[in-house]
């Protein structure tokens, strides 16, 4: 197996167990052979064969891979971390199609759907065969998603459902989508075929960040569906909030797989780089960021990892992925920033990682709970005082 040396000063990969490297190990080189040759030009057009990679990607188990039955793989927590962390060592955007496949959209349905709802959807959206995505945000809703104005009318035995929904990834190429809205009940969630009528997606463009992902806006225009269509153990916002706690341990371990890529290339290229007769590297001030660097990369992988443990334990607490998702996203977006300073100009360019990553890197910080919403979770952790409004 590889290991992350000299990377890993802590020595993280001694936590590890011969599968869970082994499985890092393959999705590594996945992301070597078939994500990392075309990330520039992807990044550059601002698109990518979403749905040639998921199937390829169904094809390595990494679906809902945390899942069990229906044919998912059936990890453990941390190896499904481990996952994300490669992926979003490549790109975050990669990351993020794999997220929302499998820890928003299918785990709606894994947790909160029928028996016949999941037979339905989950074996196709394991091999690829269907791309899921998850409507919970809305323009003027982000934090608060609580206030959406989706609402979904009783009519008959028949749902109907109308609103709009913004900032969808996977929205317009997908197959399913999970609807959250209002009804007289609460909030309650729906599977949305997205061939239905008044169904609409559209995809958003000139994005400066998570250009390698697809990014939609979802409109709900009377859209019929059957009594059978609501996710019948979805009960209010704790549901979708369940979702999202999912999707954000991914980014625990994710987040630090974009700063180990910034490092890396920090190291690489300041060792080739010579100034005034000696390489960068060379300079006390170079080794003092990239050992900075270096302390933040650890102490998020140990973290990631301990709070893998625990989910694996059952044992996790929402304050807890806060913690993660807060403490790693911020020290993977500053490595990010100073790596792009060791570049000096070429930082800056496609040719080179860092400013690809810093890019995507402020969206993570803003998606799945923005840093002060985990701030406040946290602070209510420490004084049992609700924060929020």
């Amino acid at each position: 197996m590889t290991r992350l040396a000299p990377l890993d000063l802590v020595d993280a990969d001694s936590l590890l167990s011969d599968e869970e490297c082994a499985i890092r190990d393959t999705v590594r080189k996945f992301c070597t052979d078939r994500i990392r040759p075309h990330l520039a030009e992807w990044f550059e057009q601002g698109d990518l064969p979403a749905r040639d990679l998921a199937r390829e990607m169904g094809d390595l188990g990494l679906l809902g891979m945390h899942l069990h039955g229906y044919g998912a793989a059936g990890t453990n927590a941390v190896s499904y971390g481990l996952a994300c962390h490669e992926l979003e060592a490549a790109d975050s955007g990669v990351r993020s199609l794999v997220s929302v496949q499998g820890s928003l959209a299918m785990y709606a349905i894994y947790a909160y759907g029928s028996e016949e709802q999941k037979n339905e959807w989950l074996p196709k959206m394991v091999k690829g065969e269907a791309i899921g995505c998850f409507g919970l945000t809305e323009a003027d809703f982000g934090s608060n998603p609580g206030g959406m104005r989706t609402n979904a009318k009783k009519d008959g035995s028949d749902w109907v459902l109308n609103g709009t929904k913004m900032w969808i990834t996977n929205g317009s190429i997908a197959d399913v989508a999970v609807v959250w809205a209002r009804t007289d009940e609460g909030i309650r969630g729906f599977v949305v075929p997205t061939n239905t009528k008044g169904f609409t997606a559209n995809t958003v463009h000139n994005k400066l960040s998570l250009r390698a992902s697809v990014t939609s806006e979802l409109v709900l225009a009377n859209v019929r569906l059957p009594g059978d269509a609501i996710l019948p153990l979805s009960r209010g916002l704790s549901s979708p909030l369940g979702c999202l706690n999912e999707a954000r341990f991914g980014i625990i371990f994710g987040s630090i797989g974009a700063g180990r890529d910034c490092l890396e290339a920090a190291i690489a290229y300041a060792g080739d780089r010579e100034v005034f007769d000696k390489p960068l590297s060379a300079y006390q001030l170079t080794q003092a960021k990239l050992a900075e660097m270096a302390v933040e990369l650890g102490k998020g992988m140990l973290l990631a990892i301990q709070l893998g443990r625990l989910k694996d334990a059952g044992t996790l607490k929402p304050e807890q992925v806060s913690v993660g998702k807060l403490n790693n996203v911020r020290a993977a977006l500053q490595i990010a920033r100073e790596a792009r300073t060791i570049l000096g100009a070429n930082g800056i360019t496609l040719e080179y990682p860092v400013m690809r990553h810093a890019n995507n890197l402020e969206s993570v910080l803003t998606y799945e709970g923005t840093s002060e919403v985990h701030l406040l979770v946290i602070g209510q952790a420490l004084t049992g005082q609700a924060a929020f409004r």
